[in-house]
Parts: structure tokens; C-alpha cells; sequence
């Protein structure tokens, strides 16, 4: 299957709900990509690196807040040694890298939560594995860049009041970053036995409420 058409091609759904306009990418919902993460991920990187594992994870994750950087940080404090890697790198230098807590630590080439491939605790973000060995979900633990990614919503004021857009994220949304693949573009991401909508129910309640979510899947089909 084909990777959606490009913005100028984009249609649609929208959703009024109390005081904001919802447009959703119709054809990217429908979809059926998957995050093909250790099973063909090329990765963000300038070049193709399927064996490095890193996925999107190179550049380390963009943080939404102080809120939100203090929630990881407690969060990562809670974290075993054998389910976090750089543990120990994390004590002596932190997570994060700079004292406005924009972003995490790229340590070895990629996010400092990032469990590299041979490690005997899993492959993997260790704040994602922590969620699961906890009978939580990764959703309430992970930065919400890297929850909701490949969903990319982006919000406009107009005089008609608020809008909030949904669509895939795209190269260019990653900014100057040299990229020789990324997955939403890859027709070999869309090999999943499900439409997006459906498959990611859970990211998308969390993104925009149930009451919207659940007419957008009756839209959908």
C-alpha cells in the first residue's frame, strides 16, 4: 500500500464539538500503517541504519513543559537498572540537555532512554518497558512526542474559534534534520491488519477526548 497524499491533497473529516473545529487526515486514519520498529525502521538518520534499532529515538525527545520533563524524571527514578540502560549515566548526568528541559540527552548517539539492541533488560524505550512491567500504560509515562508520533496535531485560533488538525507527521516536521527515510513516507509501514483509527484507539482517545474519538471512528467507516 501507498503511503496518503501529500497536504494539498488532504481530505478531511471534521468533528464540532463544544468550542473547536477537529479536522482529521481522512486517508491517513484509514490508513493501515504500523510502527515498524525493529521489524524494517530505517530510522531517522542521514543514512539507512535498520541495525542500530534507534527508530526515531536519535535525536532524543522534544518535551511539552516543565510539567512534563519533572513527570519523566520521576518516572525514570523509579526505573530498575535492568530495565534502563544508561541508568547509571542518567545518575551522574541527568536526563535532560539543557536546564530548560526542552529535550533529553542524546548519550551514544541516541535518547539516553533508549535501550540498545543486545541488552539484557530489552530492546526498546525504558520508560516504555517500565510502564508494561508495571501494569501501566506507556501513554501515562512516555513523553507525549513519542506516545502520539506518527499523529501530528497542530492547533490555529481563528474567528470562528479554535482549530485542532490531525495528520501524519512528515519529514518536514522534523525541521533541518537530514533524514534518508522516514516511516509515515515508507509504503513498507503499511502492512498492519487494521486502519489507524482503530488501531491506534488509545492515542487518539488520549489526544482528543473520548466523545470526539468515538465519532470519528463512526465516521470512518
Amino acid at each position: 500500500m501507498n503511503a496518503p497524499s501529500e497536504p494539498d491533497d488532504v481530505d478531511y473529516v471534521e468533528i464540532h464539538h463544544d468550542d473547536t473545529t477537529w479536522r482529521f487526515d481522512r486517508s491517513f486514519l484509514g490508513s493501515h500503517w504500523n510502527c515498524i520498529w525493529g521489524r524494517g525502521c530505517q530510522g531517522i538518520l542521514a543514512s539507512p541504519a535498520e541495525h542500530l534499532a534507534q527508530g526515531c529515538c536519535s535525536v532524543g525527545a522534544g518535551l511539552d513543559g516543565i510539567d512534563e520533563a519533572r513527570n519523566l524524571a520521576a518516572l525514570a527514578a523509579t526505573l530498575p537498572a535492568e530495565l534502563f540502560q544508561y541508568a547509571d549515566e542518567a545518575a551522574i548526568g541527568g536526563l535532560f540537555a539543557d536546564a530548560e528541559y526542552r529535550n533529553t540527552r542524546v548519550v551514544d548517539g541516541a535518547c539516553i532512554l533508549l535501550n540498545r539492541p543486545g541488552f539484557a533488560g530489552g530492546a526498546g524505550c525504558a520508560l516504555h518497558l517500565g510502564a508494561l512491567a508495571a501494569g501501566e500504560s506507556p501513554i501515562d509515562w512516555k513523553p507525549s512526542v513519542c506516545w502520539q508520533l506518527p499523529l501530528h496535531l497542530e492547533w490555529a485560533q481563528t474567528d470562528h474559534g479554535e482549530v485542532a488538525t490531525l495528520t501524519r507527521w512528515r519529514r518536514e516536521h522534523w525541521g533541518d534534520e537530514e533524514m534518508a527515510w522516514w516511516c509515515t513516507e515508507a509504503p513498507e509501514a503499511y502492512t498492519a491488519s487494521a486502519p489507524v483509527v482503530e488501531s491506534m484507539e488509545n492515542e487518539l482517545t488520549a489526544m482528543v477526548g473520548e466523545t470526539v474519538y468515538v465519532e470519528l471512528r463512526r465516521r470512518l467507516r
